[in-house]
Formats: C-alpha cells, sequence, structure tokens
C-alpha cells in the first residue's frame, strides 16, 4: 500500500493535499505535478515536498524549489527499485548511471539479450541469470541527504528515519504534522 502527499510552503505555512500518482510516469511528470501544487497555493517560487511511502518497505522525498530541478531522497533504493513508484525517483542520474553508457550497451546486444556472437543456453536461464537490462540498485539510502536540512531536518536524523513514521516525523519537524495528518 502506498500513501502519497504534496506538502506546499506557503506565506501561511504548510498545505498538504494527497495525491494521486497513477497518471505519473516520469521524475518530470512527478515534478509538474508538483509545480502544480505550489501555483494552486499561489506560492510558485516556493518549495514544495513530495512525500512518498510503500507501507515498512521506503520512503521518498522529492523537493522542488520554483524552476529548479527537482531534489530526491530514497531511504532504501533497493526497495523502491521493486516499485512502480519508487522506480519514478530512481534516476540513471540518482543511481550514477551515465545514460549515454546504456545506450552503447543496448547497441551490443543481439534480439535474444546475448552479446553479439554469444549465444543463449538453457543452463543459461536455468541458473537464473538476469539478462542485460537487469539493474542491481544497492539497499539503502540514496539521493540528497541534505534536502530538508534548511527546514529543520538535518542529514544525520534523515538517515536515521526508518520505518512507517519517518514522513510523520519529518512533517513533525517541518511544522506540518496536523496538515500532513489531514490527508493521511
Amino acid at each position: 500500500m502506498y500513501f502519497a502527499a504534496l506538502l506546499a510552503r506557503t506565506e501561511d505555512g504548510w498545505e498538504a493535499s494527497d495525491t494521486e500518482l497513477d497518471d505519473v510516469e516520469t521524475l518530470s511528470d512527478l515534478s509538474d505535478l508538483a509545480r502544480e501544487a505550489l501555483a494552486e497555493a499561489g506560492a510558485e517560487d516556493d518549495t514544495v515536498l513530495v512525500f512518498i511511502e510503500q507501507e515498512d518497505a521506503w520512503f521518498g522525498v522529492v523537493r522542488v524549489d520554483g524552476e529548479d530541478d527537482p531534489r530526491i531522497y530514497v531511504s532504501d533504493a533497493a526497495a523502491a527499485a521493486r516499485s512502480s513508484y519508487g522506480e519514478i525517483l530512481l534516476t540513471d542520474e540518482l543511481l550514477g548511471k551515465d545514460p549515454d553508457d546504456l545506450d552503447d550497451d543496448l547497441d551490443a546486444l543481439d534480439l535474444d539479450g546475448t552479446e553479439d556472437g554469444d549465444t543463449k543456453t538453457a543452463d543459461d536461464e536455468d541458473e537464473g541469470s538476469e539478462g542485460a537490462g537487469a539493474e542491481i540498485v544497492p539497499p539503502g539510502p540514496i539521493g540528497d541527504t541534505e534536502i530538508l536540512a534548511d527546514l529543520g531536518v538535518p542529514e544525520k536524523e534523515l538517515l536515521a528515519l526508518d520505518g512507517v513514521d519517518a514522513l510523520s516525523e519529518i512533517a513533525d519537524a517541518l511544522g506540518a504534522a496536523e496538515v500532513l495528518e489531514t490527508v493521511r
């Protein structure tokens, strides 16, 4: 089960709204959704936080400040990689991959997923080989650990957060616990 909410900082404090991510397929889509929330709150040049949580497995925070590029923090990259919403946050840049490298790797593959000249055998499939498109994502936190430092959640505290109450603890530190609970 997922929970997703937007927290927009306005002159009057934080405004929260729950959000559906069904139509969000990319980080760009998510950033646009966040910027729309800022516009609706009348705070186009301010900050919006997108909170995404999957039960006890992982949580993510995306911060959008006006027209700046979004900043991302994910509590457990490996857990998020197994989630359709987590995959939105785990961009090549966040994972330290060069998108051009992926294109080069794909050019060297035959249509069956083997490298040029190689043949795929039944033994390869039995051994559980994952193929060229499989990605290994490290477990643990990934992203901008200073994402909330200026808002009252320093890196050390962010990295210590784990479990179902993480987003509530962040909201409490921001002074937005009550507004977040209204949409939970």
